[in-house]
């Protein structure tokens, strides 16, 4: 069976890496727009962009181990269609015919609109080396960053210059940071060390526009105010990458939509990684999920490739997540959609939050606590639940694992 994999990132190294693991003899061909090989992406706004990390060590896999694997990297090429009816990725050198196929697109950052001045020379957004390359040279000591959108990108990029020796605004338009994905106490938490460091921090109020005739100097807010800015990055999210999946007619929920095995409308097609959504029960109302992390890259593209050679196991996602700020380590352990009560644990420099939902424990932030990030993390893949008010009043975490 030759199989090409699309896209080059995370997924597509873990997706190719899986197949030969379990035997795979056939030819594997991976399918990337980038120069580079795949490589994480995490470090780009923190290590990498610091200087902290090079290229050799962001690269997943040398150049020796593909030769080994026999995987053919198909690099620098953008795949312009999927030929469904004739079986063949069609890129802009040619074609790539497949038995089967798996999407690893990732996602896109989103980007202001050019009429609120999104496409100005010196607004950047973080999401692969090129970005990088664009924005390393802006960070000088000294200068003005403004940065828009207070969740972990933003805020991540915002500690990383604020390091660099800039002078730092980071602007949100909800009424908090972290609004969509953590608890009051967890942005509390984050907000507290960014103040800390120096990063003046606006919440609740959005953006008119990017000031600037031929280069961003400035970002106008929506109350009048005008912020002076050299670089400006923008930090409000991704989008997943379904357009080559949408002219494919395939189906698209929240991206690309497989069924619980990871294959797609197509028998032929699968997809795996921040591109791809699966179903995930019907608990409170919440049927299909999407997940942008790491460990969902990993896991869901060798859960793919296993179903590719036939295995037949459904997806269970186990979540985490983390992010680097300043000299603080943010752990995730879990997802805390729909939670209706949190309860938190203080810790030195830091603290926990657990969210529970009817009673039972589903996620919890932790904040340079990795005593209560593996403990929560070991009962929520266990299926095991302590009460909230053991939770609060344990002396040693340790005792709720029973």
């Amino acid at each position: 069976m030759n199989i090409v994999i699309l896209g080059a990132g995370q997924a597509a190294a873990s997706l190719a890496a899986k197949l030969r693991m379990l035997g795979h003899e056939g030819a594997i061909t991976v399918i990337g727009d980038e120069p580079a090989p795949p490589y994480q992406r995490p470090p780009l706004s923190k290590a990498y962009l610091l200087g902290q990390m090079g290229l050799d060590r962001l690269t997943l896999r040398g150049a020796e181990w593909w030769e080994e694997q026999r995987i053919t990297l198909a690099l620098d090429q953008r795949a312009t269609r999927i030929d469904r009816e004739r079986r063949a990725v069609v890129t802009e050198r040619g074609e790539y015919p497949y038995d089967a196929l798996a999407l690893t697109l990732g996602a896109t950052p989103r980007r202001l609109p050019g009429a609120l001045g999104g496409d100005l020379p010196g607004v950047h957004v973080v999401r692969n080396l090129a970005d990088i390359a664009g924005l390393k040279p802006a960070l000088i000591a000294g200068r003005r960053l403004v940065v828009i959108g207070g969740g972990y990108i933003g805020l991540e990029a915002a500690a990383v210059a604020r390091k660099l020796g800039l002078e730092v605004t980071l602007v949100e338009a909800a009424p908090r940071i972290l609004g969509r994905v953590a608890a009051p106490e967890t942005a509390d938490m984050i907000r507290e060390l960014h103040s800390s460091h120096g990063v003046q921090i606006i919440e609740g109020t959005g953006i008119a526009r990017i000031t600037g005739a031929t280069v961003a100097d400035g970002v106008e807010l929506a109350d009048g105010r005008h912020l002076p800015a050299d670089p400006v990055i923008c930090g409000i999210g991704i989008t997943p990458e379904t357009a080559l999946a949408e002219a494919a007619e395939l189906a698209i929920d929240n991206g690309i939509a497989v069924d619980a095995f990871g294959c797609t409308s197509d028998p032929a097609i699968w997809a795996a990684g921040d591109c791809a959504s699966f179903p995930l029960g019907a608990e409170k109302g919440r049927r299909r999920l999407r997940l942008e992390s790491v460990g969902n890259a990993i896991d869901m593209a060798e859960t793919v490739a296993a179903n590719m050679l036939g295995t037949a196991t459904p997806y269970v996602p186990k979540p985490w997540f983390w992010s680097d700020q300043f000299d603080a380590k943010l752990q995730i352990a879990g997802l805390n959609q729909g939670y209706d009560r949190v309860v938190t644990r203080p810790a030195a420099s830091g603290g926990s939050v657990w969210y529970f939902r009817d009673g039972r424990l589903i996620a919890v932030d932790a904040l340079n606590d990795a005593r209560a990030y593996m403990i929560g993390k070991r009962l929520i893949e266990g299926g095991k639940s302590p009460s909230p008010e053991a939770v609060t009043e344990a002396t040693d975490l340790k005792v709720l694992l029973g």
